[in-house]
């Protein structure tokens, strides 16, 4: 691959660029993913399409060469689609929420992978909540799936699935800036399609572009405005849950925009200990699992076939979760 002739063509600024197909993205990534790009041109690589900002179908090039290079995990027996989350972006101001939508789910009988980094570059992550609990890190694959069938959860740091993306994450503190890598991380899916995936962005731009790239890969998934960008719902009001699949996108619930009437009770700190602390509170029915995070739940429940449909899954969490209170 004539590399300069590459950056020659997505180097010319956004007005300038030239735009690659698919298939080019295709094989410009799984080059670089390969660890067969030096380190100069994916630098230059990086910055310039952040310059012109990547394209949907660069974007299905650049997710199909990752999901290519992932190793497969086995869906689990039964009829359950698994739920896989992704938590790539962790706490700085609210309460990390991401570990407790997962428990809720293992507490449904639904299998559930929960993938991210170890890494807090200054917020707290999912696995240090995780850790808290006392669930940690699966080590291995084998132990991932085991954990998977067995009980129900795993949590599985990047570098196990994919060291390409993980090398494409760290470039941010070389660089400075993000790049299609800190996108493509929230897409992934090892179960080659057999899964729900759980896909949050951070604002509207990357909604849209996430919605395009996920119908285009035959996603089955769960789209939304994320907490932080972490998958969870807003606690204090719900944002738009949409349901990817079969080429269409159903809205399953609407963005709450009226005023709040009342606040939920949250952990008082972001930190992992109060995170913790709060959630076997809430797993106890000792303290109240807020609207939004049920609301998600139901579609979770639905979207992955606990449930015989959306009516179904909401009285399935409320009934099932009576002994939780719900705000």
């Amino acid at each position: 691959m004539n590399l300069a002739a590459v950056i020659r063509e997505i180097g010319r600024g956004a007005a300038g660029a030239r735009d690659m197909s698919s298939a080019e993205a295709q094989a410009l990534y799984a080059a670089i993913l390969d660890d067969q790009v030096p380190d100069l041109e994916q630098g230059a690589i990086a910055i310039a399409l952040r310059m012109k900002t990547e394209t949907i179908d660069e974007m299905v090039g650049f997710l199909a060469a990752a999901n290519e290079r992932l190793p497969s995990l086995a869906r689990p027996a039964g009829h359950l689609r698994p739920v896989l989350i992704p938590t790539y972006n962790g706490a700085r101001r609210s309460a990390n929420l991401t570990p407790l939508l997962a428990l809720l789910l293992q507490r449904f009988g639904v299998p559930v992978l929960v993938h991210g980094l170890s890494a807090d570059y200054g917020r707290v992550t999912s696995e240090q909540i995780f850790a808290e609990f006392g669930l940690q890190a699966c080590s291995s694959l084998a132990q991932a799936q085991l954990a998977i069938d067995e009980y129900g959860l795993a949590y599985v740091p990047l570098p196990l699935i994919s060291p390409g993306l993980d090398r494409q994450l760290a470039l941010r503190n070389r660089l400075g800036l993000r790049n299609s890598a800190h996108s493509l991380v929230k897409m992934l899916d090892p179960f080659r399609g057999e899964a729900l995936l759980l896909a949050a962005a951070t604002h509207p731009d990357y909604i849209t572009s996430m919605r395009a790239v996920l119908s285009a890969a035959g996603a089955h998934a769960l789209l939304l405005r994320g907490s932080e960008g972490e998958p969870f719902a807003n606690p204090k009001r719900r944002p738009l849950i949409e349901h990817l699949h079969d080429g269409v996108s159903d809205i399953l619930f609407e963005a709450e925009r009226d005023s709040l009437r009342s606040l939920p009770q949250l952990p008082e700190t972001c930190d992992a200990g109060a995170t913790v602390a709060w959630m076997h509170r809430v797993l106890a029915g000792e303290a109240s699992l807020p609207l939004p995070i049920a609301n998600q739940l139901a579609c979770c429940l639905y979207a992955c076939g606990r449930a015989s449909n959306f009516n179904h899954a909401k009285a399935l969490v409320a009934i099932e979760c009576a002994g939780l209170a719900i705000v």
